[in-house]
């Protein structure tokens, strides 16, 4: 797909008069304020004698989710058109602008061979145009005939953009990153077992610029990763970890940040095993992993001036002979001991031996993503993430970051109270606590794991995942977070 930024715009009609109608298109987002929109013409060169073709104002599609097509005729010398809701200006946000567009470019990528221009929108450019391109990537990966297609050609117009050119070059790179972690989130089970997905991050970190390192399971044992292994116990596949660098700021700067990422390639539940309906989505348990991946590839893609690690331990959690049983200890890579009393609290067991390992480098900052507790998604719902902190700034700047890109995150409580649930009589902690507040006792055993380093947990177990298609939105993985992560992470850069 050929994507470019127009400052102006003149229709070249198709050299094949006959599919030129078809395939071609001109995509205009309408707020309710119609009168804004012909203003927005009137300043564009090129779409002069476009406003003839606008809907009457009963008619306009400017809902968010809603659109309608029109095929001007021939001695117009215009394409076809696609006239797309963006709801009420009152209330565009980069959420908003995002939706809007994802849900234009779904509508135009249901066929093949499509070259599309877009007019932005005066404002939240590069959620638009994060949107247009996550719109062209459906679900639908082991389909025998594809429901969604790539553009032959996706141009941008605004003749009075905000945006340079790195800025808009990176909004395109970030939409095609939360692609990249929505496909491994759909990947079937048996193609991203541990040593594939494992594979397959050595060769898209190294093809981005990242140092990469992979370690079998002896070297896992060797680092005395406890949790990652009693995980992988009950699988027939051993368990990967996976380290990549990028120092974009260089050898000689200060800091370092750390992303950590849960990558459990699916989970059963062990020997506490879900019923039937809570496993059809598990392949996406690995979603943490996917989008840490996908975020320090594209900040190193972008050459954006900082340096960070990505930590992905990476497993299975199944029901073989050798499975952890409940009333195991495990002892973590800090030397602390973990009782388990529910084989379905895995990721925790896993993130804790990456925290901890990550907190020895002495990072300015850790994050971890994880799709961790159903508790989360009772709380907060389907499409909020719960953030956890030591760090009140850190938090705040998370905060921002996902507001500014338009993706949503609620902060929660991490009281030192909650860690009492966590105490074992045999153990120094128990990988579970009462059946209240169960993504707050998560996260404050994370907590445990990451000493002084400022660190912030992300449960993404909600908006990783959605269970069914809509207007704005596909089913299936979700790529959540990318955009958040790499917007803080190049505020960060030097």
């Amino acid at each position: 797909m050929h994507i470019q930024r127009l400052s102006n715009w003149s229709y070249q009609p198709d050299s094949n008069a006959a599919t030129e109608k078809r395939n071609q298109w001109l995509a205009i987002g309408l707020h309710k304020e119609m009168e804004q929109v012909g203003e927005l013409l009137a300043r564009v060169p090129g779409l002069n004698g476009l406003a003839d073709y606008l809907p009457p104002s009963g008619e306009a599609p400017t809902g968010v989710g809603e659109s309608l097509a029109v095929y001007p005729p021939s001695a117009a010398n215009l394409p076809a058109l696609l006239f797309y809701g963006l709801g009420e200006s009152a209330k565009y946000s980069p959420l908003k602008a995002f939706e809007a567009a994802t849900s234009a470019s779904k509508t135009l990528a249901s066929k093949p061979g499509r070259s599309v221009t877009v007019v932005l929108a005066d404002t939240e450019e590069a959620a638009q145009i994060r949107g247009w391109i996550v719109g062209t990537k459906g679900p639908g990966l082991r389909k025998k005939e594809a429901n969604r297609h790539p553009f032959e050609k996706l141009s941008f117009l605004n003749h009075s953009s905000k945006l340079d050119e790195a800025q808009f070059q990176l909004a395109v790179g970030v939409g095609h990153s939360v692609n990249l972690a929505r496909d491994l989130g759909n990947t079937t089970p048996d193609e991203k077992c541990p040593e594939r997905l494992a594979e397959k991050a050595a060769i898209i970190g190294a093809s981005a610029g990242c140092e990469v390192e992979v370690w079998d399971e002896q070297r896992i044992r060797d680092e005395r990763f406890g949790g990652l292994l009693g995980v992988a116990a009950g699988s027939a596949r051993p368990p990967r970890f996976v380290i990549l660098r990028y120092n974009g700021a260089g050898a000689d700067s200060p800091d370092h940040y750390a992303i950590v990422g849960k990558g459990v390639t699916f989970d059963s539940g062990g020997l506490s095993l879900k019923p039937s309906a809570s496993m059809e989505d598990m392949k996406n348990d690995m979603t943490g992993a996917a989008v840490s991946l996908s975020v320090i590839s594209r900040l190193a893609e972008s050459k954006v001036r900082v340096n960070v690690v990505a930590y992905l331990p990476i497993t299975e959690n199944m029901t073989g002979g050798l499975a952890v049983k409940l009333g195991d200890v495990l002892t973590m890579r800090d030397g602390t001991t973990v009782e388990i009393l529910n084989t379905d609290a895995e990721g925790r067991l896993i993130l804790a031996d990456a925290l901890a390992y990550a907190a020895e480098q002495k990072p300015a900052a850790i994050v971890d993503l994880a799709t961790l507790t159903g508790a989360c998604v009772v709380a907060l719902g389907s499409r909020i993430a719960g953030l956890f902190s030591n760090d009140d700034q850190m938090a705040s700047d998370l905060a921002s970051a996902s507001v500014h890109v338009g993706e949503r995150i609620w902060r929660m409580p991490i009281d030192d109270d909650f860690k009492d649930q966590l105490k074992s009589t045999v153990s120094d902690l128990k990988n579970v606590g009462s059946r209240w507040g169960g993504a707050i006792t998560a996260a404050k055993f994370l907590q445990h794991f990451v000493g002084d380093c400022k660190w912030t947990h992300l449960d993404i177990a909600g908006p990783s995942w959605s269970d069914g298609e809509s207007a704005t939105r596909d089913a299936g993985g979700t790529g959540c977070y990318v955009a958040t992560l790499v917007d803080w992470l190049t505020h960060k850069a030097v």
